[in-house]
């Protein structure tokens, strides 16, 4: 019988390894960091995960981390926020955060939240907004605007014609430019990190 494929739990090492140091390691390190007597091993390891597009070889020669190394495990069933339903831990796909939450990633650029004017919206100081560039919103998106010559993330409304930033908190006021309005982007997504 042949020995269980280890392959997952190598490349799990290998993501920890680059999430510490934002490199991958050579081949000795990597043999030694997952336990591989000889470099043909840790070479046929490479091999099998450049066949799976976890890695790539970059023009240079080196071996760098592709899109699908950032890819997290995506469970087959949803977890429901009501009454609880069967457990089945089976996978069914892997996908990277960029391919959930960005659809124009050169125009998509993340921005730290800081006070607590949209907390009603349920967005908190410290997280991360994913905002998409563009001067175009409608009312009710959640906009970054330049208004009289600064940020705020905000509600876009319109007022007598007039285009207005509501906060998402009541004891904040409405926003009424006295001289300027700009959109910066509107609002696609958020990040928040718990604990």
């Amino acid at each position: 019988m042949p020995p269980p494929n280890r392959d997952h739990e190598y490349l799990a090492k290998l993501q920890g390894y680059y999430a510490d140091y934002r490199s991958l390691p050579s081949f000795a390190v990597m043999g030694q960091m997952l336990g591989l007597a000889s470099k043909s091993a840790v070479s046929a390891l490479v091999k099998r995960l450049q066949l799976q597009n976890f890695l790539e070889m970059t023009p240079d020669k080196r071996l760098a981390p592709t899109k699908r190394f950032f890819a997290r495990p995506l469970m087959e069933d949803v977890v429901r926020a009501g009454l609880p339903s069967l457990a089945n831990d089976g996978m069914r796909d892997a996908i990277t955060i960029d391919d959930y939450l960005i659809d124009n990633p050169a125009e998509t650029i993340l921005i730290t939240v800081r006070g607590d004017s949209m907390i009603d919206a349920h967005i908190q100081d410290g997280d991360l907004a994913v905002v998409e560039k563009r001067h175009a919103a409608r009312p009710g998106d959640i906009v970054v605007a330049i208004v009289d010559g600064e940020f705020t993330l905000k509600y876009l409304d319109k007022e007598n014609g007039q285009f207005i930033l509501k906060p998402g908190n009541p004891a904040y006021p409405v926003i009424r430019p006295t001289t300027s309005l700009e959109i910066f982007g509107v609002m696609v997504g958020l990040v928040r990190k718990l604990g």
